[in-house]
């Protein structure tokens, strides 16, 4: 018996790999987007720190801007530093 294929449809999805489901910010699941962004995905990427806490870029941008002299993780109160994994 031959089977013969008369179409495939390929079906993909992704998920941000981080140590928790939602921004510690804004509050919005990582699958999501933050408030500024339309879409998820590389537009609206996540950021990690040295202390291993994950932030939508642009929460974590804000609120580092809201704290012009000890940036700090809004999470742990640790000197905010980027993690370059």
């Amino acid at each position: 018996m031959k089977v013969k294929i008369k179409g495939w449809k390929g079906v993909a999805t992704w998920k941000w790999v981080a140590n928790d489901e939602n921004c510690g910010i804004c509050r919005m699941p990582f699958d999501g987007c933050c408030p500024d962004c339309k879409k998820p995905g590389d537009d609206c990427p996540l950021v990690w720190g040295e202390c291993s806490h994950c932030f939508h870029m642009h929460c974590i941008v804000k609120w580092l801007q809201s704290q012009p002299v000890n940036q700090q993780c809004p999470m742990c109160r640790q000197e905010w530093k980027f993690n370059n994994r």
